[in-house]
C-alpha cells in the first residue's frame, strides 16, 4: 500500500502538483549524476556500456537559466537503414531552480506521442516525469555517464 509523503500541512499523493514538483527536483539530482557538467554541456554525447544500449544525449537549446536536451536510445527500425528513438524524451533543465521537466515524450515505438504538453495536463506530466525518474535511475544503475564529446574519454564514444 502506498504511503503518501507529507509536505507542510497537506498530504500529497502521486499525480498531484506537489509530487510533480518533487519529481522535477529528484530528476535534477539524477540528471546531475548522469551529466555532471550539465550546466556547461554543449553538443552531443553517447554513453556506451558493453552489453547495454547506447544512451544518446543532445543539447537542443540553451538560455541563461535553462538548457533543453534530447535523451534517447536507438533501436533498429523496420528496415536496416532506419533507427527508432525509444524512449524519445525532450527535457528542460532549470539550472537556477534545480529542477528538470519533460517537455515532450514519444514512447512505445512512437505510438504514444506527447508534444508541447498543455499546462492543465497534470496527470500526463506526472506520468512522463515519473518515467524519466525511473529511466535516469536505470541509466545510473547500468553505469552510464555522459560528458560532452570534447571532454569525453574514448571509452564512452561510439
Amino acid at each position: 500500500m502506498y504511503s503518501p509523503r507529507r509536505y507542510a500541512f497537506e498530504t500529497v499523493k502521486p499525480g498531484e502538483f506537489a509530487s510533480l514538483m518533487d519529481l522535477y527536483e529528484n530528476n535534477y539530482i539524477r540528471l546531475k549524476k548522469l551529466i555532471p557538467l550539465v550546466a556547461s554541456f554543449s553538443g552531443e554525447a553517447v554513453s556506451h556500456i558493453d552489453g547495454c544500449l547506447d544512451l544518446h544525449v543532445t543539447l537542443q537549446d540553451r538560455s541563461r537559466y535553462t538548457s533543453t536536451f534530447h535523451l534517447t536510445y536507438y533501436f533498429p527500425g523496420a528496415s536496416t537503414a532506419t533507427l527508432v528513438a525509444e524512449p524519445d524524451l525532450t527535457i528542460r533543465v532549470y539550472h537556477d531552480a534545480g529542477s528538470v521537466e519533460v517537455l515532450a515524450g514519444h514512447l512505445r515505438h512512437g505510438r504514444v506521442r506527447l508534444n508541447h504538453l498543455p499546462g492543465h495536463s497534470l496527470r500526463v506530466k506526472w506520468k512522463l516525469n515519473r518515467f524519466l525518474f525511473r529511466w535516469l535511475g536505470y541509466c545510473l544503475h547500468l553505469g552510464h555517464s555522459v560528458e560532452p564529446v570534447d571532454n569525453q574519454p574514448a571509452s564512452h564514444t561510439t
